[in-house]
């Protein structure tokens, strides 16, 4: 059966979760290692990388693994926050004016850290800019992610906001954009702006991977544009993600600016460029027409994929959420996740899917009125 709205939005927002949490115990490590540390492929949920996290760097003070989510998660669920209050379409300002007040002044649970903390505590450098531009610096919010670094810190949270322009990619992609320019500048800003429009094209009755990826290619520019070409020209020519590891890596490389050794970025890393792409959207684009749509498949290979893998496995899973509805996430992995991480995954897919539908009736209003006054201007009496 199709699935409905809600069930695509809790399969893109609980399935962009246990992404998260799967990827973040083998975060920044190679697939060799990955491997080598686990006996194999990783299948599931794992525990931290060492048994000492609470002292082993770079790991410390973060408990990454055992079905904790990370920051992608909890930057998600913020962005949920801002819909909620403002209960309509979101621009740099609302950044400004609701997530940073939510980042900075609300305690809440961070799994990672095992205790209650303002999220500020616990993301990183990238996302504290937005916080260091917006309510120190009054810089506006538009221009506020100039200067930032240029990495996958916006695109890894702006699912909701294709959700919210579900089946309308383009509007989607518009409005992450408007959003990331307070965050991210360059391909970072980009990025945020094509995986909207990914998530907005997986809730398209019919969807499937290879149209998901044909519309990101139609909205994405640049470098990022021409990444996800090289990744889905190779991504096609495998049909599961052992085989696809290292073609995949080849692919995006040429685009990708941290270099070879994810822990050792290249002097050039995470510059402004229009030559220049995100690793994590590409590959996660490539692993889902490697799955061919399959969330399970899609989120492993990410997973497995190792480097920025948290953020690689939490697109490739609110894209594969987006295409298959809930039903497509284990109920397992989404129960341990939750019970882990001490997180309702699915309040804030309900809470969404309600202001979506709050927002789908003003705009048909602000259509149709539209539609009234040009009728107007172009037929005068």
């Amino acid at each position: 059966m199709t699935p409905t709205l809600e069930d695509r939005f809790s399969g893109a927002l609980v399935g962009a979760a246990v992404g998260d949490a799967l990827g973040g115990p083998v975060e920044g490590w190679s697939p060799e290692q990955i491997a080598d540390r686990h006996g194999g492929r990783v299948h599931g949920i794992v525990g931290p990388w060492y048994e000492d996290w609470r002292t082993a760097r770079p790991i410390a003070p973060y408990h990454k693994g055992d079905g904790h989510v990370t920051d992608d998660t909890l930057m998600t669920h913020a962005l949920v926050r801002v819909y909620t209050a403002v209960r309509d379409h979101l621009d740099a300002y609302a950044v400004a004016e609701h997530l940073v007040p939510d980042l900075m002044g609300t305690p809440r649970w961070i799994p990672e850290l095992e205790a209650e903390a303002l999220p500020l505590q616990r993301i990183f450098l990238a996302e504290k800019w937005i916080v260091t531009r917006l309510h120190y610096a009054h810089a506006d919010p538009r221009e506020a992610g100039t200067g930032n670094i240029v990495n996958c810190g916006a695109a890894m949270y702006m699912a909701p906001v294709g959700l919210v322009n579900a089946g309308n990619p383009a509007a989607a992609y518009a409005e992450a954009l408007d959003v990331a320019g307070a965050h991210q500048s360059s391909y970072g800003r980009e990025a945020a702006g094509v995986f909207a429009a990914a998530v907005a094209a997986a809730c398209a009755p019919g969807a499937t991977a290879a149209t998901v990826v044909d519309t990101a290619l139609a909205l994405a520019k640049d470098g990022t544009r021409d990444a996800i070409a090289a990744v889905r020209d190779v991504a096609l020519r495998h049909r599961d993600f052992e085989s696809a590891l290292a073609p995949l890596r080849a692919a995006v490389a040429p685009y990708d600016s941290v270099g070879p050794d994810y822990r050792a970025p290249s002097l050039g890393a995470r510059r402004p460029s229009r030559l220049h792409s995100i690793e994590e959207l590409p590959v996660a684009l490539g692993m889902l027409l490697v799955a061919d749509g399959r969330y399970e498949a899609a989120v492993l290979g990410s997973v497995n994929y190792g480097r920025d893998c948290d953020s690689i496995a939490t697109m490739a899973g609110a894209v594969a959420g987006a295409l298959g509805g809930e039903s497509a996430v284990p109920a397992a992995w989404a129960k341990q996740v939750a019970e882990a991480s001490r997180l309702d995954l699915h309040a804030p897919a309900a809470e969404l899917a309600a202001v979506a539908r709050e927002v789908f009736d003003r705009d048909r209003s602000r259509r149709r009125a539209h539609e009234a006054a040009f009728d107007a201007i172009a037929s005068p009496r």
